[in-house]
């Protein structure tokens, strides 16, 4: 799985690196070097716009969405928390997931995961989950793979009030390889520049040409070092995170 990343880049240098044509200056968020499953992140994402007789482009926008997805049928929103990933194998087919799949799919930037190995404590001999952040080797920003989805607050009653609607996310993981496979088993998918127009097109919807585009994070050339177990604890943030554990 993929339960934590790493997403520290400002809009102003993600819009360029993603061709994204539509960003609000008053949509901001902090640095985030512990991302966790409830937070806000940065999504980019292409939508036809409101208000027009359905003949105009989609853009390309840059929006802050919830991470866990919660599906348009969900009574409420607890169940985003257990939705934070969406199986390769199966997304397309999974009741939460294959509707965002076909219509409504993202790109997570992101500086790297995190992901924890099962070792034992020098100290104590006992078993513990050591973290690794993982990352390019080049230092370049991912785009994970990612779904987005919209839900209908039933408590608000207006659909023209914007507290209405809530967008929410997911990431696409698929089995580990290289460096992130010597920690954990799962990783998350990403794509390549040249494929974001294809993925991104809400108008192509064929599931195996869809699933044919993701690709390892930065095309496998990852770097896994081990960090201090501080990262564990989600109220923990700041760059010393990413401080490689003295052997």
């Amino acid at each position: 799985m993929c339960g934590r990343y790493v997403s520290t880049r400002s809009p102003q240098e993600l819009a360029p690196l993603f061709g994204v044509t539509d960003w609000r200056a008053d949509e901001t968020l902090a640095p985030n070097w512990n991302v966790a499953p409830t937070d806000d992140v940065w999504a980019v994402l292409e939508r036809t716009p409101r208000d027009t007789d359905g003949t105009a482009a989609a853009e390309r926008e840059l929006r802050p969405l919830r991470w866990g997805l919660v599906p348009s049928w969900a009574k409420d929103v607890k169940i985003g928390a257990r939705l934070i990933n969406a199986r390769m194998e199966t997304v397309h087919e999974k009741p939460a997931f294959r509707r965002a799949f076909a219509r409504r799919r993202c790109l997570l930037p992101a500086d790297g995961f995190y992901e924890w190995e099962q070792a034992e404590d020098p100290r104590t001999g006992r078993p513990r989950k050591q973290p690794y952040f993982i990352h390019p080797e080049d230092g370049q920003v991912m785009a994970l793979a990612g779904l987005y989805e919209y839900w209908r607050d039933p408590a608000v009653g207006h659909d023209d009030d914007s507290a209405a609607w809530l967008m929410t996310c997911t990431i696409i993981t698929t089995e580990a390889t290289d460096e992130a496979g010597r920690v954990h088993p799962r990783m998350p998918l990403a794509l390549t520049p040249g494929h974001y127009e294809a993925w991104l097109d809400p108008a192509h919807q064929d599931p195996d040409e869809l699933r044919a585009l993701l690709d390892r994070p930065a095309g496998g050339h990852l770097n896994a070092r081990p960090v201090s177990t501080a990262v564990n604890n989600v109220h923990n943030n700041g760059p010393h995170l990413l401080d490689e554990l003295a052997a």
